[in-house]
């Protein structure tokens, strides 16, 4: 039986970290507008228990993810990290073995901190080869499967095809997407937390929670089966 929960943090505010690259720093862009930043200003207008913290640098890769990661997560101290690497690996050519020994690293570590961890699927162009590239987004599905953590489809996969929401480079989202990136990740987010930390905390008696009946965003998200899968 699939029940809603309507959950308030009994205490702290729960935090999500958004460890990734320029496609979530806002590379070209003030920090302000980028897509983690769009959400945040949502969450402290209308849901004030959640908290979004962005650590994303650009040109970070999976080793400099990795090597960052245990002082982000003291210092933070988040409930859950979402991570966004991979895509300078690829563009770089890098060993496929070392970008995914580096993920499964980066998720044994803050799983060793009883923090909670999604992972973003990442694709890149076909420039190294077809098979390169299909090997490539095969690792976050192995890592995702392997280590039973939720995969987030990648969100640049729309707007990388419409070249009006592209900088000129062709690889980086421009101003006018990091609203539409931030409707499409919101809600995914914002689920993740309900799911992974929030009900977790309510089972132990950490929040106070009740049941409720669906708000239009879980409906929508539950029947359109955005792709997070566990």
């Amino acid at each position: 039986m699939s029940l809603s929960f309507s959950i308030r943090a009994a205490h702290a505010n729960v935090s999500l970290m958004v460890l990734g690259d320029s496609l979530s720093a806002g590379y070209g862009l003030s920090q302000a507008d980028s897509w983690v930043s769009e959400i945040a200003r949502d969450w402290q207008a209308n849901h004030p228990h959640l908290e979004i913290i962005n650590a994303s640098i650009s040109g970070e890769t999976t080793a400099g993810g990795l090597n960052r990661l245990p002082d982000l997560l003291e210092r933070h101290q988040p409930s859950m990290v979402f991570i966004e690497l991979g895509g300078n690996d690829g563009l770089r050519g890098f060993n496929l073995t070392t970008m995914e020994n580096n993920l499964r690293e980066m998720v044994a570590l803050i799983e060793s901190r009883n923090i909670k961890v999604a992972l973003s699927e990442v694709e890149i162009p076909p420039n190294l080869g077809r098979r390169y590239t299909e090997m490539f987004k095969q690792v976050f599905h192995d890592v995702a499967e392997d280590m039973d953590i939720p995969l987030v489809p990648f969100f640049m996969r729309e707007i990388a095809i419409d070249e009006s929401l592209m900088q000129n480079d062709g690889i980086h989202p421009n101003l006018a997407a990091q609203p539409i990136i931030a409707t499409i990740m919101e809600p995914q987010l914002r689920q993740l937390l309900e799911k992974e930390v929030l009900a977790e905390q309510a089972s132990s008696g950490q929040t106070q929670f009740k049941q409720a009946k669906p708000t239009y965003l879980q409906t929508e998200f539950r029947q359109h089966k955005t792709g997070i899968s566990q």
